[in-house]
Parts: C-alpha cells; sequence; structure tokens
C-alpha cells in the first residue's frame, strides 16, 4: 500500500515511524511544525499510519502523545549503518527526524576532507565518461600534470581517493583526492581505459576472517563485534579494495598469525587468496616474516 501513498505522505509517514522508533514517542504537533501541515491533515496521517500498522503506538489522551508499543515493528526500512552516519553527522533525507532532535551519537573527526569542487569535476567526468587532466601531488615525486580517466571515488576509511586509469603508467591506480588540483573535464577515453578493463575493480575475492588465535582469549566477544557466523566473518571485496580493508581492520595477514600485539584481534584465515594481488603492502604481515609461533 506504501506504493499508491503520494510522496509526501510516505515522508510523514516515515517520520512517525523514525520518532517512535528513536525517540518512543511523538506528538502531533511535532509532524505539524517540521511538514508545516494543518491539524486536520497531520491527524489524517496518524490515521493512516494506525491502519498500516495498528500495533506500532498507542496514543495517551493525558500526554497528548503517541507512544511506540512493545509489539513495535518499523512499517520503514532503517538500515542501522546508514542510520547511524545520518545521526553522526546531523544528516537528514527528509524520511527522519534529524534537526529536530539532538541524538546522542558521535563519530571521530574526519582529517581528510577534499575540496568540494574538485570531487564535483571528477564526479562530472565520471558520470559524462570523460577524462580529465589534473595536478596532482605524490609523496614521490612532487606535483605534475596527470591524464586520468576516473571510474570511481572511494572512502577506503581514512581518505577519499579515486580509482582511475593512469595514462603517465598506463595502468589502473588510486589517486588520492585532496592532493588534486586544477581538474578539467576533457575529451571521452579509449575503450581499453574504462571500467571494463580495470581486472582489480571487476574482480572480487572472498576474505575468511575470524578472531585473532593467538591475541585473543575470548573469541565470542568479536564474534560480536563483526556479527561472524560459526566463527568466521566472510567477505567479498574488489580485489582493489582488499588492502584498505585488511589494513583498516588491522588484520593480521601472516600465514601463521605472528602479529602478536593487542590491536590485531583479527586474522585472515585463508591467506593464499591473497597471491597475485597488487598493491598490498599495506596490508598488516603481508610483507613480514612468516614465523611460526609455538
Amino acid at each position: 500500500m506504501l506504493e499508491t501513498i503520494s510522496f509526501a505522505q510516505r515522508q510523514r509517514l516515515a517520520y512517525i515511524d523514525f520518532c517512535l522508533l528513536f525517540k518512543g514517542a511523538i506528538y502531533r504537533q511535532d509532524l505539524i511544525n517540521r511538514f508545516e501541515v494543518g491539524l486536520s491533515a497531520g491527524s489524517r496521517d496518524f490515521s493512516l499510519y494506525k491502519e498500516l500498522a495498528p500495533h506500532n503506538l498507542i496514543y495517551d489522551a493525558r500526554e497528548k502523545r503517541y507512544f511506540q508499543t512493545e509489539k513495535f515493528e518499523p512499517l520503514f526500512e532503517h538500515d542501522a549503518k546508514r542510520t547511524l552516519v545520518k545521526l553522526a553527522n546531523d544528516i537528514s533525507d527528509g524520511f527522519d527526524a534529524i534537526g529536530d532532535v539532538e541524538f546522542p551519537v558521535e563519530s571521530a573527526s574526519s582529517l581528510n576532507v577534499p575540496d568540494i569542487y574538485i570531487v564535483a569535476k571528477i564526479v562530472q567526468a565520471i558520470v559524462n565518461n570523460k577524462s580529465v587532466s589534473v595536478i596532482y601531488t605524490s609523496l614521490s615525486s612532487g606535483s605534475n600534470a596527470r591524464e586520468l580517466v576516473p571510474h570511481s571515488i572511494v572512502d577506503n576509511g581514512q581518505r577519499w581517493h579515486v580509482r582511475a586509469y593512469d595514462r603517465k603508467s598506463k595502468s589502473f591506480r588510486d589517486f588520492v583526492l585532496s592532493r588534486m588540483s586544477k581538474v578539467t573535464v576533457k575529451t571521452s577515453p579509449h575503450p581499453h581505459e574504462e571500467v571494463s578493463h580495470d581486472t582489480a575493480w571487476q574482480h572480487k575475492i572472498s576474505l575468511e576472517i575470524i578472531p585473532h588465535p593467538k591475541n585473543i582469549k575470548h573469541p565470542t566477544a568479536i564474534e560480536l563485534d563483526y556479527g561472524m557466523q560459526n566463527g568466521v566473518l566472510s567477505i567479498d571485496v574488489r580485489r582493489a579494495m582488499a588492502g584498505y580493508l585488511l589494513r583498516r581492520w588491522n588484520v593480521d595477514c601472516t600465514k601463521h598469525a605472528s602479529l602478536r600485539t593487542g590491536e590485531y584481534q583479527l586474522w585472515l584465515k585463508n591467506h593464499e587468496v591473497l597471491a597475485n594481488i597488487d598493491n598490498l603492502a599495506i596490508a598488516p604481515g603481508y610483507i613480514a616474516e612468516q614465523t611460526t609461533y609455538g
């Protein structure tokens, strides 16, 4: 039935749903103030919500507000990852109460924030299938002009980068967004420069991650942290992104679980899957000596 309701009314119903889920209660006036609708329209929205989800709310005449019931089941999907990001960054998509209420959710500050105009130019190039010329500053060679064919912007957990074909090295590589300047959108790329030819991006591998067998005394805690099934977290990841994921989560990639300090709570069980993947120097222990501990 939700599909037959107008977009504006779906927003208001989602707002009711969000408030009941995260606040536990909602005044009719909350809805009226947020969407600037009349009293009768607000009443109709609550009546329709109760029709769609009769066991989700109950009206308290003394307090003059609706409360969540014990049988509450969200009428709309509230994805945990997206919702936490929205709450932590005070970002509303129009289907929530963010901005009306100060929710107690925080995230660590980002140290790497790209120039939005640089981002816009790169996105333009990707959307319109164009190449770009940029001034790129690298750690090894400083500032130089580069010609790139970007196909994706990626958050690797620490910084934003662009996956692109580099005409200088004639290969697909990663370029840090914040190191780019003077971006100019150019011509259309050649077929071999397009994303379909980026094999490391197109192909995925399956990582089997488990609690570190030598650093963790109570593996159940780690299994709960990562939602492991039967003690294993199986993740399909692009080959081009594997190193970033393994570094971000401090996954010990040594053959014999040789990294013995406390920050390594996870171990890559199927170490052999990393064979023949480029740029894995950032994967913890991947190039370290493979030491066997008794």
